[in-house]
């Protein structure tokens, strides 16, 4: 079978888009109710920054703004896995009730074409919150602008997207072998909370786990690192593009694997 090519799947993908996102629009009403729920939950978060700040000007060395960086730099590169991989929770339900059958079946790759099936557009609203948040800290740290300053953002928010992302996969593909998986995909998600703290102010223990075990300080801290502290950068920060294709690739083979070996629900 000849392999297709990234223009062939570019050209898929625009296809599998346009019809998710007429089927989402023919349901105004629920779009705009979840777009507002979005917008709320953030303006939420950026509040309670505010509250906490107001008794503590800073917390381990770290002030409000370098704070609101990090809150900011974690909702951008969270963005990608709301938009492109939400479908990741509707993987069990797929497995179990035996619709997943149909993608091993389809001429194309099995990933790319399950995850391209959903697009949440909601996610375009925290991206928008997340970069008026980035940019107004960015201002008031008084950070200046270099094309090399935007050139390593741009790589270090990828970075940043593919260490979630990767959680995602690899919890989400837990359905292929355990039952209560959904479980570990809840936990998974609710470890991004986290993201937007620096890692300093946790005790080593949790600083191991979220470095090495679940890498959520990659998901933020690491990468912002090279920005807003470009004199004490860690090693950890330049390996961050490294850790993040590394785990990318690592989640996408167990989720490939999981996949692979589905054989339906048995009945």
């Amino acid at each position: 079978m000849k392999r297709k090519g990234l223009r062939f799947y570019a050209k898929i993908y625009c296809r599998i888009l346009a019809q998710d996102l007429k089927s989402k629009m023919s349901y105004r009403a629920d779009f705009i109710i979840s777009t507002i729920g979005m917008i709320f939950t953030n303006v939420a978060g950026f509040i309670s920054f505010w509250i906490l700040f107001r008794n503590f000007p800073s917390i381990k060395g770290w002030g409000y703004y370098e704070m609101l960086f990090l809150y900011g730099f974690s909702l951008i590169s969270l963005t990608p896995v709301q938009c492109f991989f939400d479908n990741n929770w509707s993987l069990r339900q797929n497995v179990y009730t035996g619709d997943f059958i149909k993608y091993c079946f389809r001429p194309i790759n099995m990933f790319f074409y399950y995850q391209s099936e959903v697009f949440d557009i909601k996610g375009l609203g925290q991206l928008a919150f997340g970069l008026v948040t980035l940019i107004y800290s960015w201002i008031k740290l008084g950070l200046g602008f270099t094309p090399l300053m935007l050139l390593k953002m741009i790589v270090f928010l990828i970075t940043a997207s593919l260490i979630m992302i990767a959680l995602q996969n690899a919890a989400a593909a837990t359905c292929f072998w355990i039952h209560n998986s959904f479980y570990i995909l809840d936990l998974a998600y609710r470890f991004r909370d986290y993201a937007k703290y620096p890692i300093t102010i946790f005790n080593s223990v949790f600083r191991f786990i979220f470095t090495f075990l679940m890498p959520i300080a990659f998901i933020a801290y690491y990468p912002s690192l090279v920005i807003l502290r470009p004199d004490e950068v860690p090693l950890l920060s330049w390996l961050s593009p490294v850790i993040g294709i590394a785990f990318f690739w690592l989640s996408y083979k167990i989720w490939m694997h999981g996949a692979k070996n589905y054989s339906g629900t048995g009945s």
